[in-house]
């Protein structure tokens, strides 16, 4: 019976952590590996080893990382000047803080735009810096999503 209370609590904590991709107040990702971190250590890492919560908690972190990274890497890889990956992280911040989701989402390729034109670069060099960020936002995003779909896996699977 206690397992699957815990069950139910790292279920619901996995898909709080799956609205959080969604939902910038929600530290999602984070939450999502509490939750298999309560049900592992709730049934004494018999369900999920050690290891594997470890692995998890190494995974979020990168893919912490990594979500964001990837707005300026995405700018970078589109020969964004260093205005323009400047742009694109105070626009990831700003939007963030000032705007919500829609901030995150529209924050780097407007920051990475108007960086881009504070270096002078062309508005169509501009553009595509921006759009690289952009991508880069929803590369980050994606890998939110498998992080999610993982978790939900492990915690699936640790029934069988």
């Amino acid at each position: 019976m206690v397992t699957v209370l815990l069950a139910i609590l790292a279920f619901f904590l996995i898909l709080v952590g799956f609205a959080g991709i969604f939902l910038p107040v929600l530290p999602g990702i984070p939450l999502a590996w509490l939750g298999i971190f309560i049900f592992a250590i709730g049934t004494g890492f018999d369900k999920i080893s050690i290891l594997a919560t470890v692995l998890l908690f190494v995974f979020m972190l990168l893919t912490l990382l990594l979500d964001f990274l990837a707005p300026m890497i995405g700018a970078g890889k589109n020969k964004a000047s260093k205005w323009g990956l400047i742009g694109t992280s105070l626009g990831l911040i700003v939007g963030l803080l000032v705007f919500g989701i829609w901030g995150i989402i529209a924050g780097p390729f407007i920051g990475a735009f108007l960086g881009e034109l504070v270096a002078n670069r062309p508005v169509g060099q501009a553009l595509k810096s921006a759009t690289g960020a952009f991508i880069g936002f929803i590369f980050g995003s994606l890998i939110k999503v498998v992080y999610i779909f993982i978790s939900l896996g492990v915690l699936i699977f640790s029934f069988f």
